[in-house]
């Protein structure tokens, strides 16, 4: 990959992207090479697909609090976005959620992007699929175990629960995540950060 121009054009090209590119909708995503921190998530919601801009809903604005940073640091060259698809996958048959996210995009993007942003130094994995895709048989029982066993996959990976607005019911049942977790997560960030 020589840059991001040319990863979104390939991405535009792609047949398996063609609805989207007819609606001019590019993929979406934060890619730097100075990028320090990246953040991995499932895919692009329907209010991302709208605005075309990472986390920019209710769940980033958690996001960034967990982090312990602001929107102006969230959106600079020193952190990078790269969910598990870069397209909004549409809602689920059941209409509860969305789709899961297109498998290809991981399978034949994220190396070389991971190859083209080497200065990374620590990697947020946000939710199931991201866990499972990165973490492979190196992830626990469920996510829940996975999350709470953060501290055996620093000072790479940092696996954490979704920051949706309707995760509320497991952050109740599981108050441990704010209390030992995000301490732990801001500490790192602000670290790599230098702040």
């Amino acid at each position: 990959m020589k840059s991001v121009e040319e990863l979104t054009k390939r991405l535009e090209e792609d047949p398996r992207n063609a609805e989207y590119t007819r609606r001019d909708i590019p993929p979406v995503y934060q890619l730097h090479k100075e990028a320090r921190i990246l953040i991995i998530g499932q895919a692009p919601g329907k209010k991302v697909e709208e605005s075309l801009i990472p986390f920019n809903d209710k769940s980033g604005e958690k996001l960034m609090d967990w982090m312990g940073i602001d929107r102006d640091t969230f959106y600079s060259e020193r952190i990078a976005i790269m969910p598990m698809d870069f397209y909004f996958p549409g809602k689920s048959a059941s209409g509860s959620g969305d789709k899961p996210p297109r498998k290809f995009i991981a399978q034949e993007y994220h190396q070389e992007i991971l190859a083209y942003m080497d200065q990374i130094q620590l990697t947020i994995i946000i939710g199931k699929y991201a866990m499972d895709y990165y973490l492979g048989k190196d992830a626990k029982r469920n996510l829940t175990e996975t999350v709470r066993a953060y501290q055996e996959y620093l000072p790479k990976y940092f696996p954490i629960v979704h920051p949706s607005p309707l995760n509320f019911r497991w952050q109740g049942k599981n108050p441990w995540f704010m209390k030992e977790v995000v301490p732990v997560l801001r500490r790192r960030v602000a670290e790599i950060l230098g702040e």
